[in-house]
């Protein structure tokens, strides 16, 4: 693998593209895009749609059907989603590849972490700076400097940006399945680890909700007739921790309970919620089975409970053909001057669900930085170009057939074949 004067022109490009590239990502920040608050998700989506415009075809909307929602009351309604952008140029390429993102992010309307700022040591400061808005930066500067390549033709893609990745793709995994089944290789702009490696390796995920329901009663005058949800909760949420420890690589993260009444009333509603991590999907059957046996030993006269939720994400083991791909992808690192490192990871994302559809792929792509999920996230501005010119160098080899994407995808399939 080498760099020709062709490569070099397109880097040379994103190089010049630093500064709009960071501009963009930190305004894109100020729009708060929270999975729940639909009226920012619509003001990103528009403005996303604008931006995407500039590839060979024009974006398109795909509508998502509405999720289940379990309330604080127990009662299930439904959570609104707004479309998923989809961008698809050159169908009938002979190498396709399929990037996905998420414009959602996991600071609520009311959160105060709404702007980016700049930090004393030169880290960009802000809500989705990292997770994945300059991700999603890095990839569209990508893709419009890989379109000035000679060989651009020899690869078709498939953009897919969702808006509920922060709450387990629930609406879009469809979506993710059915462009992965389209794809050769996958490429998603998650954050890099802390320390710049790619995930490897990663768990599954599911979340879940158990509602119970006891008997409602005077706390003085009858207190013996009722039946105390929120006690039998407490009951069911110690069952679940006690899994931990239990079986290797799983475990189980009680989020939330629920529930609650006046000081003087037996409470008769209460939710336990709770996530958990696997590392394989016999790991997942288990795990399920005792979550199944737990809610089953409700069994006191006036108390029930019923499950809700489930597996959301498959695991992403490190296989042969995930070897063979992020080798590849090393390869292009060192043409680059970037030592690119692996290892595994607990988070999910949406390489998880391309994994499952049979798609290799490589799902840290983003920026560099740290501290996602909370208010001391950030991201270091040198690795906006930095990722971009990766990106852009992993797809003119693509092109090149200096990676083998068609190899790598049938690489995959014998796998899931043989298995």
């Amino acid at each position: 693998m080498r760099l020709n004067d062709e490569d070099r022109a397109v880097l040379d490009h994103l190089a010049a593209q630093g500064a709009l590239i960071i501009d963009r990502a930190v305004a894109w920040c100020a729009i708060n895009s929270g999975s729940r608050h639909l009226a920012g998700l619509e003001r990103q989506r528009q403005i996303l749609l604008d931006a995407f415009s500039r590839l060979p075809a024009a974006p398109t909307d795909i509508p998502l059907a509405a999720s289940p929602e379990v309330g604080a009351d127990g009662k299930v309604g439904e959570q609104a989603h707004p479309s998923a952008i989809a961008v698809v140029v050159r169908p009938e390429a002979p190498v396709q590849v399929v990037l996905t993102g998420h414009y959602d992010t996991v600071y609520p309307e009311t959160s105060g972490f709404q702007t980016v700022s700049t930090r004393p040591d030169g880290a960009l400061h802000g809500p989705g700076i990292a997770d994945m808005k300059g991700g999603i930066s890095v990839m569209l500067a990508a893709l419009e400097a890989f379109e000035r390549h000679p060989l651009a033709h020899r690869v078709g893609y498939r953009v897919l940006l969702s808006p509920d990745e922060e709450i387990g793709s629930v609406a879009s995994a469809p979506i993710l399945a059915a462009f992965a089944r389209l794809g050769h290789v996958g490429l998603t702009y998650e954050p890099a680890l802390a320390d710049g490696a790619l995930a490897s390796a990663r768990k599954g995920s599911g979340n879940f909700h158990i509602v119970v329901h006891g008997r409602a009663a005077h706390a003085g005058r009858d207190f013996a007739a009722g039946r105390n949800a929120v006690m039998e909760a407490a009951r069911i949420a110690q069952a679940l921790h006690a899994l931990n420890g239990q079986r290797d690589g799983v475990t189980c993260n009680i989020a939330k309970i629920d529930g609650g009444s006046p000081l003087n009333m037996v409470p008769d509603v209460a939710v336990v919620r709770f996530n958990v991590r696997f590392p394989a999907a016999e790991d997942a059957a288990w795990f399920e089975g005792q979550v199944d046996r737990i809610v089953a030993s409700v069994t006191g006269e006036g108390l029930h409970a019923h499950l809700h939720g489930r597996i959301t994400r498959g695991a992403k083991p490190f296989n042969a053909a995930q070897q063979g791909l992020f080798g590849a992808v090393k390869a292009v690192g060192a043409l680059l001057g970037q030592e690119i490192a692996w290892k595994p990871s607990g988070g999910v994302c949406e390489g998880n669900n391309l994994f499952a559809s049979g798609l290799p792929n490589v799902d840290t792509l983003g920026v560099r930085g740290g501290d996602i999920h909370s208010e001391a996230e950030h991201a270091w501005p040198d690795s906006f170009v930095e990722r971009a010119q990766l990106s852009a160098l992993i797809l003119m080899k693509l092109a090149s057939g200096e990676i083998d994407g068609p190899a790598l995808r049938a690489a995959m399939t014998d796998l899931v074949e043989t298995v």
